[in-house]
């Protein structure tokens, strides 16, 4: 066993990582969380290079999503954005990822309009830097358009820009990645959901103005 061997054996922390993921892939996630937190403490303690700690924060996040513990999600979410922004800079195909990320986590705790805030100043930056087709590209869009029919305080025209931003995305996600990758059907699904809501509105826009 590993147990009792230096904390700088190369073995001992292979098989940590190995633990925490197999834990992770076997919806162990509880499990998974304490062995992922301990190999974070462990290679802070050794002065690891800062994208192998990214790396596991980002996994972190990631278990913590997964067990609704929204909170410490977004704070790691936010530790890794800005961490990667000062390791890759503010262009980097790292940087838009972990930006997607942390807005996301914004928007689950239904922090919509910083989450907004966030992507319209990334978002022209990966259409400049990946291109309208890229799948981040198009995962990116998805997400802003989200946080626009999503929030409970949107108006019709919020809605419909969600919709058509949905729209768009579908289309190329189709075009590029097919009907049956995961984030072509994922964009389909959101466009569904804001189209519901525009339906909704609708009916009841007409209401909101007849009570004067």
């Amino acid at each position: 066993t590993y147990v009792g061997r230096p904390e700088t054996n190369e073995p001992r922390m292979n098989a940590m990582k190995r633990l925490g993921n197999g834990l992770s892939d076997g919806y162990h996630h509880a499990d998974a969380l304490s062995v992922q937190e301990a190999e974070l403490s462990l290679l802070r303690r050794l002065g690891a290079p800062a994208d192998v700690i990214l790396l596991v924060q980002s996994n972190l996040a990631i278990t913590y999503t997964v067990l609704g513990q929204q909170a410490e999600a977004l704070r790691i979410e936010r530790d890794v954005y800005s961490g990667t922004i000062k390791l890759n800079g503010e262009n980097h195909h790292d940087t838009l990822q972990t930006a997607n990320n942390y807005a996301s986590s914004l928007m689950n705790l239904k922090r919509f309009e910083e989450a907004r805030s966030l992507l319209r100043e990334k978002v022209p930056v990966a259409r400049r830097v990946l291109g309208e087709s890229h799948e981040l590209t198009l995962k990116m869009r998805s997400v802003y358009a989200c946080t626009l029919y999503k929030d409970n305080g949107a108006t019709l025209d919020d809605i419909h820009e969600a919709v058509t931003t949905l729209e768009e995305t579908a289309r190329t996600a189709q075009r590029v990645l097919g009907g049956a990758h995961p984030t072509a059907a994922g964009i389909e699904k959101a466009l569904r959901n804001a189209r519901d809501v525009l339906r909704a509105q609708e009916i009841l826009q007409p209401r909101t103005f007849s009570r004067g």
